[in-house]
């Protein structure tokens, strides 16, 4: 049945992308690997559900909006749409945010309800959704099936690829082409496929609406390519590391048209980084010593033993474009303004990473101000791994541009030339006479006592998205009587470009890993036949905690994007992206005799009993 009346089905939307030459491909093929896989419903499940608070000023006639969206400057200018008030008597503010995901990255109708209601009723209002509420209405994710085929000549190359998928988009579609798209144009991967035919269809059901989380349509490209990968080497009696590094693509041959549109309308083109490479040390760590004897001792307890990998792409710091206001104060200290809001990433040490080693000055010295409309005109917000790449940069170019005011108007002060002056901790001085100086605060006051407060405004739109990679690497060890699956190691190679700050790098690697666990093993929204949704309770909706996450074994390697001053690539998604397709390789490798394969997720105990059964 049509879910929308007026609607002649329920396809909300269909592409279809060639590039190369595909039909001749699999006509010369000599090697045909075909397979369904299935990436099951989830949800963000952020640790702090969704919330608003608004006040309306009756005296001012201005709006206060205090949300934990994502994004405070759309939410602003739709709040100004359904209100009618004037942008300048509206104040979105997102203070700090127990985690998004994505979740909270969307429009939402209780933000705008919250303000238009505290308008009409002329007193403040707050809305708080429980857990039930959060998994009723706040967008879930995923929910994907690929039927995809693989021509390969019998050395192994890949020739050409067509997938076609469907995904299951909920009543409504809220970002029309953002996720089929991500999946679309991240389906090759890190690998050399010159021709490829997909057709992707969004379709309408009566479920709640999906939209981004974490990996936003990349885990389900990386699960369907990997997984037919995996069969690959298995029709032609390869090793699976060795398939893999006979097809992906070379640091000598960067950069590399991928010969399609990303989402963003530019060429899809890897900036940078050396593929096999890191391969090559996600295989190294996950046999070493150490991981050796994890798999004999497993082995030596009747359990099945396999180890599994997955490489992965991702398209980071998207525009359109993020900014930064950067001034210095009567007390000499440096506060930068940007539209980007942080829910946990650690954006306020980043950005005042950034904007100290531009400016000069001490990191003690630099507070970081985000996730209020009135302390920036202009703002996009905290999205699709964009973060560092366009308000770190925003930042740096406001940052930059201050450093040579500063130094402009402490050379006039000090009665000598631009070239001879330094800007050394909170003062400008000269460098042959280090006794001369002036404190960038008395810089500051005059600065301000001259209507031209010391400060730089910096928009940062990006020419295109730079490209992280990584390749993950796990051991599992399965009880064949109950299904259970335990991970032994997991190894995780990645490349963000330059790395700003490795703790917090290691940090969104660990969470984002832990959710793809999840996703892996134990994460699913369950419908009925009549629609209800049966799991709305953690309860029922199984995440994994501390005890079900190993250790990681992370490995650092930079390949700096040549795409922006700082060479930074987004890394807040790329963690979740690998693992399920890692752990159902491992999966697979642990039990090659199984009735069926590990096509799907999650790869509960009962998904792998009934794999066994005969």
């Amino acid at each position: 049945p049509v879910v929308h009346p007026g609607w002649d089905d329920n396809v909300a939307v269909q592409l279809k992308v060639i590039k190369g030459n595909p039909a001749a491909a699999f006509e010369a093929a000599e090697v045909v690997t075909r397979g369904r896989f299935e990436i099951q419903r989830q949800a963000g499940v952020p640790l702090e559900p969704r919330g608003a608070v608004a006040e309306y000023d009756t005296r001012s006639g201005r709006l206060t909006l205090w949300s934990s969206t994502q994004n405070v400057h759309p939410l602003k200018r739709a709040l100004g749409r359904v209100s009618g008030l004037p942008s300048d008597r509206i104040r979105v503010i997102a203070p700090d945010v127990g985690g998004g995901f994505g979740v909270k990255g969307v429009l939402y109708p209780e933000d705008l309800i919250v303000g238009l209601l505290a308008r009409r009723l002329q007193r403040p209002i707050k809305w708080i959704e429980d857990r039930m509420e959060h998994m009723l209405s706040a967008t879930h994710a995923r929910d994907q099936v690929h039927e995809i085929e693989l021509a390969l000549s019998a050395s192994g190359r890949i020739l050409a690829l067509r997938d076609q998928f469907f995904v299951d988009c909920g009543a409504y579609n809220p970002l029309g082409l953002v996720i089929p798209y991500n999946t679309l144009s991240h389906l090759t991967g890190p690998y050399h496929i010159t021709s490829m035919e997909v057709v992707a269809t969004a379709v309408i059901t009566n479920k709640v609406p999906t939209a981004p989380y974490r990996g936003a349509g990349r885990p389900e490209a990386v699960f369907a390519l990997e997984r037919a990968i995996e069969r690959s080497a298995r029709d032609l009696n390869l090793d699976p590391l060795e398939i893999r590094m006979r097809n992906l693509i070379r640091p000598e041959e960067m950069p590399n048209s991928a010969n399609i549109l990303y989402r963003d309308g530019n060429p899809l083109v890897l900036d940078s980084g050396d593929y096999p490479k890191t391969l090559a040390k996600a295989a190294e760590l996950i046999q070493s010593p150490s991981s050796v004897a994890a798999t004999t001792e497993a082995r030596s307890r009747g359990l099945a033993v396999g180890i599994g990998y997955a490489c992965y792409v991702e398209g980071t710091g998207i525009g359109p474009f993020e900014g930064a206001v950067v001034n210095v104060g009567a007390d000499g200290k440096i506060v930068a303004r940007t539209g980007a809001s942080s829910q946990g990433q650690g954006h306020e040490t980043v950005f005042a990473q950034i904007c100290a080693d531009q400016l000069g000055v001490p990191l003690s010295n630099v507070t970081i101000v985000a996730g209020d409309t009135d302390q920036i005109e202009r703002g996009w917000g905290t999205v699709a791994s964009r973060s560092a790449v366009v308000a770190g940069n925003a930042v740096a170019d406001a940052a930059v541009a201050l450093r040579g005011k500063c130094l402009k108007l402490g050379a006039a002060a000090l009665a000598s030339s631009v070239d001879d002056v330094e800007l050394v901790g909170d003062e400008i001085r000269v460098a042959a006479s280090p006794e001369r100086v002036v404190a960038l605060g008395a810089l500051a006051e005059c600065a301000l006592e001259a209507a031209e407060p010391l400060e730089e405004t910096s928009y940062y739109e990006p020419s295109t998205v730079t490209w992280s990679h990584g390749a993950h690497a796990v051991s599992v060890a399965i009880d064949e009587a109950t299904g259970k699956i335990s991970i032994l190691r997991y190894v995780v190679v990645h490349d963000c470009g330059t790395v700003i700050n490795p703790m917090i790098v290691e940090g969104q690697i660990h969470g984002a890993v832990a959710q793809g666990i999840g996703g892996a093993l134990y994460e699913e929204i369950l419908y009925d036949r009549e629609g209800q949704l049966l799991n709305p309770t953690l309860a029922g909706y199984i995440v994994p905690s501390a005890v079900e996450i190993p250790d990681l074994i992370v490995e650092h390697f930079e390949s700096p994007s040549p795409l922006n001053r700082l060479g930074i690539k987004g890394m807040g998604e790329g963690g979740a992206v690998a693992p399920p397709a890692a752990i159902a390789n491992a999966v697979d490798a642990a039990l090659p005799g199984a009735r069926r394969p590990p096509d799907r997720t999650p790869l509960s105990p009962q998904f792998i009993w009934e794999m066994l059964q005969p």
